[in-house]
């Protein structure tokens, strides 16, 4: 059985899931590097004089804030159009997504954006709120990306597996990359 779409919204969804993609895979790569240490108190402590540290853990918290905007605020709401769905706020769209099984909870969505503002806010503050808020971004960071795995596999079932949005495509989409 082949689900149908409105064929008016498939380019947007493509290009949103493109740019989804490419931000995955940039999350993926910070995410693999910084996990690959011990990360405990003595390691947030030392973040104030290691600047290499610093930035890794900037980097990660920037593309984990991005793609989590992206997928709430682009790529879902895209895709529900594409299904004839028009979620008007924010807690519609992750209930339509956790209702299709794009996410697997709206509350763990929700969850990690607040997780995200601690990362953001906590950071020199509170060592160990900072320490904990890290580790639960580990957890976060792959819900994230089952997102988006998730969402590709709706491309494909419905035949929008054309992933020829060139580079172009997506900085008309979305402005220039990053």
């Amino acid at each position: 059985m082949s689900l149908g779409y409105l064929a008016e919204h498939a380019e947007n969804a493509r290009l949103a899931l493109a740019l989804a993609e490419r931000e995955k895979a940039h999350l993926a790569y910070t995410h693999r590097t910084l996990f690959a240490q011990k990360i405990d108190l003595q390691w947030v402590q030392s973040l104030s004089k290691r600047e290499d540290l610093s930035e890794k853990v900037d980097a990660f918290v920037g593309r984990f804030g991005r793609l989590q905007d992206h997928i709430g605020e682009k790529l879902i709401p895209r895709f529900a159009a594409l299904l004839g769905e028009s979620p008007k706020s924010m807690l519609d769209v992750l209930s339509y997504a956790e209702k299709i099984g794009w996410l697997d909870s709206a509350e763990a969505f929700v969850g990690a954006r607040k997780l995200r503002n601690l990362l953001v806010h906590e950071y020199m503050d509170d060592a160990e709120l900072f320490l904990e808020s890290l580790q639960a971004a580990d957890g976060a960071t792959r819900m994230l990306m089952d997102v988006v795995a998730k969402m590709a596999g709706q491309a494909e079932t419905l035949g929008l597996n054309d992933h020829s949005a060139d580079k172009t495509q997506v900085e008309r989409f979305e402005g220039p990359t990053r």
